[in-house]
C-alpha cells in the first residue's frame, strides 16, 4: 500500500494525541491521553519527559489500530509540541535528568528582574523578537544547569542534550540517531537569531549555556530522520515538525500577509503574518518565526495569553463548579449577563501585551446574586476580552508596518473554538467576523501539512490554501457603545491585579 496518509504527533500541555490525516487533510483516526501535571511549589509546573514519550507510542499505535489502516499507508509523521518546556537528558542514554520545565512555569522569575536590571533586554529583544520572560526556555535551561548537581560539569563534557518538547519526542523516535529541531521552536528559546537564522553566541554567554546542549536547527518541512520500526511496525520519515502556534498557522493556512488566526487551548496564542521582514513589535507583543520553508523565513507577530481553557479546566477541577468544559457554553448562555463580574484568570501571571509574571487572578464584581452560571460565564468572556488586549496591540502595530496589514477577520481553532457561544462574543467584543474552520484540530492539520509537503503529498502552499474550509462564520452582533462598556470594566479588572 503506497504511503497516503500522514501521521501526526500533537503534544499539548495537558494532553497528548494521534490524529492520522488522508491527503486532503482530513482527520481519518485520532487517540488521545491526559497528561499529569506536578505542582511542586508555588508558581512550578513539571511535566515527567517519560510519560510524554510513552502517551506519545501508544496514541500513535491507537489511531493507527482506530482507522483499520496498515503503517505502510502512512507516508510521513509530523511533529507539533508545546514550545517553551525545556527538557534535559542523558545523550548516552536518552534518560531525562529532571521533569521538563513547562512554559507556564515561573521559576525564573528573579532571574528575569535581574537580567532586566542589568539592561539585557534590549539585547535579546533585538535578536530574538522576544521579550525576557520565565515563559521561554533559556532561563528555564539556565536553572537547570545551576542547580542539579553536576549538570554544568556534564553539559560542558558534551554528555547531556537540551531541546524543547519536538527534539525530546524526535530523539527518542530515532533511537536516539536525530538531535534537531526546527527554526520555530528554536525561534521560542531566547537562544535564536531572527536575522542569522541561527544560535547565537553572545545569548548563549549571556545566559551561560554550553552550544554542545543544543539541537541542530532545521527548516519546518524537512528530512528529521527515520522513526524507528519498534513504534508502528515499519520505519517511518520524519519531515515535519513546528511548535504548536506555528503549526496552527499553517493549518490555518495564514500564508498571506495580514492574515491571523488564534488558538484557544489551555492558553490563548494569536499570530499575525507580518511576511519576509521580522519587525519588531512597539506594544510589547513578540516577534516571532512563522515558519521557514526552504531557508527562507516568514514572520510573524505574536500574542500570548497563558490561561484560557485553563481557567475552564480550573471551574472544572479547582472549584468543581461545573461538571465538564462542554457545559459551560450552556450555563454561559443560560445567564442574563455577568452582573459586572469579571474574572481575570492571571494563574501565571499576565502574558501580553502587560508582561507581568508577578500578577495573581482574581474575581472582581461580586454581590450576593453572583451564581454559578455569572462566574463560568466571566471565565468565558476573559477569553474574549484578553484576545481584545491582543487585536487592539496587533492593530496599532499593524498600522507602523509597510502597507499596513490591519487584520479584518479572525481565524480561529483549539479545543474552545468548539464553543458557539464563545465564538459569537468574541466576534462581538473584536468588532470583526471569527471564522472557524471545519477541521479545529488545526494544530495537527498544520504538522500534517508539513510533513506532507516534504514527502511530496502536496504541491506547495498554494495547495494547502486550497485544502483549507471554513465551518462558521461568526459576525459582530453588539453595538459600539455596549462593546466599550464591556472593555471598559474588563480593563479596569486587569488594573486591580497588576503589580507593575
Amino acid at each position: 500500500m503506497a504511503g497516503t496518509h500522514v501521521l501526526a504527533i500533537d503534544q499539548g500541555t495537558t494532553s497528548t494525541r494521534a490524529i492520522l490525516f488522508d491527503a486532503a487533510g482530513q482527520p481519518v483516526a485520532t487517540a488521545q491521553r491526559e497528561l499529569r501535571q506536578f505542582y511542586p511549589q508555588a508558581g512550578w509546573v513539571e511535566h515527567d519527559p517519560e510519560d510524554i514519550w510513552r502517551d506519545a507510542q501508544v496514541v500513535c499505535r491507537g489511531a493507527l489500530e482506530r482507522s483499520g489502516l496498515d503503517a505502510a499507508a502512512i507516508a510521513a509523521i509530523g511533529i507539533t509540541n508545546q514550545r517553551e518546556t525545556a527538557v534535559l537528558w542523558d545523550r548516552a542514554t536518552g534518560a531525562p535528568v529532571m521533569n521538563a520545565i513547562v512554559w507556564q512555569d515561573r521559576r525564573t522569575a528573579a532571574l528575569c528582574r535581574d537580567l532586566k536590571a542589568d539592561g539585557a533586554e534590549e539585547m535579546v529583544r533585538a535578536r530574538t523578537g522576544l521579550l525576557i520572560d520565565p515563559y521561554f526556555s533559556a532561563t528555564k535551561l539556565a536553572w537547570m544547569l545551576e542547580h542539579l548537581p553536576g549538570a554544568r560539569t556534564r553539559a560542558e563534557r558534551g554528555e547531556l542534550c537540551f531541546g524543547t518538547v519536538d527534539s525530546w519526542l524526535l530523539y527518542r523516535l530515532t533511537g536516539g540517531r536525530v538531535h534537531a529541531t526546527d527554526a520555530s521552536n528554536a525561534s521560542r528559546t531566547l537562544l535564536f537569531n531572527l536575522q542569522t537564522q541561527d544560535w547565537d553566541g553572545d545569548l548563549l554567554d549571556l545566559f551561560a549555556i554550553p552550544q554542545s546542549l543544543l539541537p541542530e536547527v532545521r527548516d519546518n518541512a524537512a528530512d528529521f530522520g527515520i522513526a524507528d520500526a519498534s513504534l508502528l511496525g515499519r520505519p517511518i520519515p520524519v519531515t515535519g515538525m513546528a511548535g504548536d502556534q506555528q503549526a496552527a498557522t499553517v493549518g490555518q493556512a495564514c500564508f498571506e500577509p495580514g492574515m491571523i488566526k488564534s488558538t484557544y487551548g489551555t492558553g490563548c496564542f494569536a499570530l499575525l503574518n507580518i511576511g519576509a521582514e521580522p519587525v519588531l513589535s512597539g506594544h510589547r507583543l513578540l516577534t516571532t518565526l512563522a515558519y521557514r520553508f526552504d531557508g527562507v523565513p516568514t514572520f510573524a507577530i505574536e500574542g500570548s495569553i497563558f490561561v484560557a481553557g485553563a481557567a475552564i479546566q480550573w471551574l472544572r477541577d479547582g472549584l468543581r463548579i461545573i461538571s465538564d468544559a462542554p457545559s459551560s457554553e450552556r450555563l454561559a448562555a443560560d445567564a442574563r449577563g455577568t452582573g459586572g463580574v469579571y474574572m481575570v484568570p492571571a494563574f501565571t501571571g499576565l502574558g501580553a501585551p502587560y508582561w507581568d509574571p508577578d500578577a495573581r487572578g482574581a474575581l472582581t464584581g461580586l454581590t450576593r446574586d453572583t451564581g454559578v452560571a455569572e462566574v463560568v460565564r466571566a471565565a468565558l468572556e476573559a477569553v474574549a476580552y484578553q484576545t481584545r488586549d491582543l487585536m487592539e496591540a496587533m492593530r496599532a502595530d499593524a498600522d507602523c508596518l509597510s502597507g499596513g496589514l490591519t487584520p479584518h477577520t479572525l481565524r480561529v481553532d483549539g479545543g474552545m473554538a468548539e464553543n458557539d457561544w464563545l465564538m459569537q462574543f468574541l466576534a462581538d467584543m473584536l468588532g470583526v467576523p471569527v471564522e472557524r474552520p471545519a477541521v479545529t484540530e488545526t494544530t495537527a492539520l498544520g504538522a500534517a501539512f508539513l510533513a506532507g509537503l516534504h514527502a511530496g503529498l502536496y504541491s506547495g502552499r498554494t495547495a494547502l490554501a486550497e485544502a483549507w474550509r471554513l465551518d462558521r462564520r461568526f459576525e459582530p452582533r453588539l453595538d459600539e457603545r455596549e462593546r466599550a462598556a464591556l472593555y471598559a470594566g474588563w480593563q479596569d479588572a486587569v488594573r486591580r491585579v497588576r503589580t507593575g
